[in-house]
């Protein structure tokens, strides 16, 4: 009989994620995101602001902590490392999420795959020019992030240890990010406050 009960719960389970499939965005809150990436760049370097920039100037100081103590522990030795950095990140890309008024559901693993509209946005940012969206969004829309695409490349060459810029790139680069996965409005998560 249990195994009954299994086999309908798991047949239920897969109806219910085949009618209902989970967005696959993992941006921001993966360990392949931009955020877990300078995350582990600042651990790396030593330099906290490739963190802090992600986050809002009202969690700097538990940033900033969480950052102290995990360079100590990251120290001892190569589990230490893992836990720490694990540690770090886990609570940065809680505190990113949350200045963007977004619940934290864990770092997903490397490799979730992100939504293709997503993707085209990173590959614009990186080769200078919207044409990877072209053609994932209509011309009204890529008209639409025309300007804000241009705020983020004028932006893009800020220097690290100028913290200020470094949070206007970031609200930026969301926001273009937002728009370009469909979000009509600019996310107030403040990193030019």
């Amino acid at each position: 009989m249990e195994i009954i009960y299994l086999l309908i719960i798991l047949l239920v389970t897969s109806v219910v994620f085949f009618l209902f499939p989970q967005r696959a965005s993992a941006h921001c809150d993966s360990y392949d995101g931009p955020t877990a990436i300078d995350g582990k760049k600042a651990l790396e370097t030593g330099n906290i602001n490739y963190a802090l920039k992600w986050i809002l100037p009202v969690y700097e100081h538990e940033v900033n902590e969480i950052f102290d103590l995990s360079c100590k522990v990251r120290a001892l030795n190569p589990n230490a490392q893992e836990l720490a950095d694990r540690y770090f990140l886990e609570n940065l890309i809680r505190l990113h999420r949350a200045g963007e008024g977004e619940p934290f559901e864990g770092i997903k693993p490397s490799g979730t795959p992100i939504d293709e509209k997503v993707a085209a946005a990173d590959k614009s940012i990186e080769i200078g020019n919207l044409s990877p969206l072209a053609g994932l969004v209509s011309r009204e829309e890529l008209h639409a992030l025309e300007e804000k695409f241009q705020k983020v490349i004028a932006l893009k060459n800020y220097d690290i240890n100028d913290l200020a810029a470094a949070r206007k790139y970031v609200e930026a680069y969301v926001n273009f990010f937002h728009l370009a996965e469909g979000e009509e409005h600019d996310h107030g998560h403040g990193h030019s406050h």
